[in-house]
C-alpha cells in the first residue's frame, strides 16, 4: 500500500492506494501517485480536485444549441481563445436564439477576432458557418435522449461533429455522463499506461477508445466525464519533456516534482 498526503480546506488528508506494482486493469500496474502518467498519479489529482470542487461546471453555453455551437466552433487545430472568440461574437449576435442562415454565420466568422494582443482570422469561416446554421435548424426538432450514449450518438448525426465533438457536448451538459473526449490528450496519455493499442485511431476506433477509458475510471472509481476533464486540462500543460522517448520507444518517466508544480491543485 502507498498513503498520499495533502492539505486541502487547511486540513491535513491521506488517501490509501494500492502498491505500486499492483494491477489496476490486466496489464497496467497503479505505479507511484509521485510518478507523472501512473494511474495512481491520476486519482491522486482527481481526489484532490474532487475535494476543492474543481472541473465540476464544465458548459461553455446556457441551451443546448450554444453548447452545440462553441464545441462545433473549437476543436482540433482552433485555438481556445479563437474558438471561444467566435462562439462569444455568434451569440452575442443573437445569432443563436434563432436559425441563422450559412451568410449570417459567415460575416460573423469573417471579422478577425482579438487573441491575445493581436487580431487573428477565424480559420474555416464558410465552412464552420454552414455547419452551424444546419445545426441550428436541425435542433429545433431535435428531442434530446435520457441515455447519454443515445443522446451522443444523436448529436453525431448533426453536420460537422463527429463522435468526438458531440461526447465533448454531452460531457460538458452531463457532468456525470459515462462518455468521454477522446482526443490527441487523452490518447497520449492512455498509449502511455498501455490502456490503448497503438494501433487504435480516434477516427477508427472511437468507441472502442472510449469503452476502455471508462473501464480505467470506474478502476479508478472516477467518472469517466470528471477524469476526462481533468486529464485534458493536465496533458494539455505538460512540457513537451514528458513524452521524449527514451530507450524501446518507452515515453520517459518523470516524477511529480521534476515537472509539474504548475498543475498541483492550488
Amino acid at each position: 500500500m502507498q498513503i498520499m498526503y495533502s492539505v486541502i480546506g487547511g486540513n491535513s488528508v491521506q488517501l490509501k492506494l494500492p502498491s505500486p506494482d499492483q494491477m489496476v486493469l490486466p496489464g497496467i500496474k497503479w505505479g507511484g501517485f509521485d510518478e507523472i502518467l501512473t494511474p495512481a498519479y491520476w486519482r491522486g489529482q482527481a481526489w484532490q480536485h474532487l475535494a476543492l470542487g474543481t472541473y465540476s461546471d464544465l458548459r461553455l453555453g446556457d441551451s443546448l444549441a450554444e453548447e452545440v455551437a462553441a464545441c462545433l466552433l473549437g476543436g482540433y487545430g482552433m485555438p481556445a481563445g479563437i474558438a471561444m472568440g467566435a462562439y462569444q461574437r455568434v451569440r452575442s449576435l443573437g445569432l443563436l436564439r434563432q436559425t441563422p442562415s450559412s451568410a449570417d454565420v459567415e460575416r460573423a466568422l469573417e471579422e478577425p477576432i482579438q487573441f491575445g494582443s493581436a487580431l487573428r482570422k477565424y480559420r474555416f469561416a464558410r465552412q464552420k458557418a454552414r455547419y452551424l446554421s444546419e445545426s441550428l435548424r436541425m435542433l429545433e426538432e431535435f428531442v434530446e435522449p435520457s441515455d447519454d450514449i443515445e443522446f451522443r450518438d444523436a448529436l453525431a448525426h448533426l453536420p460537422g461533429i463527429g463522435l468526438k465533438t458531440a461526447s465533448w457536448i454531452v460531457r460538458n451538459m452531463r457532468p456525470g455522463s459515462r462518455v468521454a473526449v477522446v482526443d490527441v490528450h487523452i490518447l497520449r496519455a492512455g498509449r502511455h499506461i498501455g490502456l490503448f493499442p497503438d494501433g487504435w485511431i480516434p477516427e477508427k476506433n472511437y468507441r472502442e477508445l472510449e469503452q476502455q477509458f471508462v473501464k480505467f475510471a470506474d478502476a479508478l472509481e472516477i467518472n469517466p466525464s470528471f477524469l476526462d476533464a481533468l486529464m485534458w486540462d493536465y496533458m494539455r500543460r505538460f512540457s513537451e519533456a514528458v513524452f521524449r522517448s527514451g530507450q524501446n520507444g518507452h515515453s520517459k518517466q518523470l516524477t511529480l516534482f521534476e515537472d509539474t508544480r504548475q498543475l498541483m491543485p492550488a
